[in-house]
């Protein structure tokens, strides 16, 4: 086995998809464990082949992503200590590595993670942290299974929770300004079916934008706001609404709330 996947939930579903859209590895090459009957056999109704056991087993897989609620990291930790496990790839929000070393024991290593559900279409945005006994080869290992599904981004472990509040929490964050301009373009006369093509598009082509062209959103926003036209009376508007300040107090927000986290799991 190449890997474990300790919860079926969310982020441990877009994973598995990435993993093996990707290519990284085959469905027979993954186990994921979940306590859930329920969410046990829509995963393996939607992988054929997928191997989803309710706990994990001695010897089962050395290597193991952690992807459960931080409120579970103690419990899931305490449920594969001293069951053969090598390596950790924690992905829950919050928890440090620090806590993961101390119950999973000395010879363990661990990385830390935070991807965001983009990972479901291999586009997600992780950063990543070394615990103590991570070397240069278990970062490898890591930035691997993270870059099968997106980008990853070496960040010391103290930044991992803004990590948390900005990538990790971000698609929300556009997926509600999307709702918003579908709405508008309702409220301006337009029906709700175009709106929603029209808001889903526009998205979709800017992200595309600024991937392709290498250029900051900053110089791409300037260029397309002609002086007095009506993107610049659209912008100020926002400007007046304070919604770039939102923005950054929502980041800080969930990182703040991320920090919280940590401390309850």
């Amino acid at each position: 086995m190449k890997l474990a996947i300790i919860g079926g939930g969310r982020m441990g579903n877009a994973l598995l998809r990435g993993l093996i859209n990707s290519g990284w590895a085959s469905v027979s090459d993954l186990v994921v464990v979940e306590m859930s009957e329920a969410q046990r056999d829509r995963l393996e109704g939607g992988y054929h082949g997928l191997n989803a056991v309710r706990q994990f087993s001695q010897g089962l897989c050395e290597d193991i992503v952690l992807a459960v609620k931080p409120q579970d990291a103690e419990v899931a930790c305490y449920d594969i200590a001293s069951k053969g496990v090598k390596r950790v790839l924690s992905v829950m929000a919050g928890v440090t590595t620090e806590t993961i070393e101390k119950i999973l024991g000395p010879d363990v290593v661990v990385v830390r993670s935070m991807p965001n559900i983009p990972a479901l279409v291999g586009h997600c945005a992780a950063g990543i942290a070394c615990g103590s006994k991570a070397t240069p080869a278990d970062l490898d290992w890591a930035s691997q299974v993270l870059e099968s599904v997106g980008k990853a981004v070496e960040v010391p472990e103290v930044l991992m929770d803004a990590v948390t509040g900005l990538s990790g929490s971000g698609p929300a964050y556009f997926f509600l300004v999307v709702e918003a301009l579908a709405e508008a373009g309702v409220k301006v006369g337009l029906d709700r079916e175009t709106a929603t093509v029209l808001a889903r598009q526009t998205f979709i082509g800017a992200a595309r934008l600024l991937e392709e062209t290498g250029e900051s959103a900053e110089d791409l926003r300037i260029a397309v706001t002609s002086p007095a036209g009506t993107t610049a009376a659209g912008l100020a508007k926002l400007d007046e609404r304070q919604v770039r300040e939102a923005f950054v107090q929502a980041v800080e927000a969930a990182t703040s709330r991320s920090i919280e986290l940590g401390k309850e799991g």
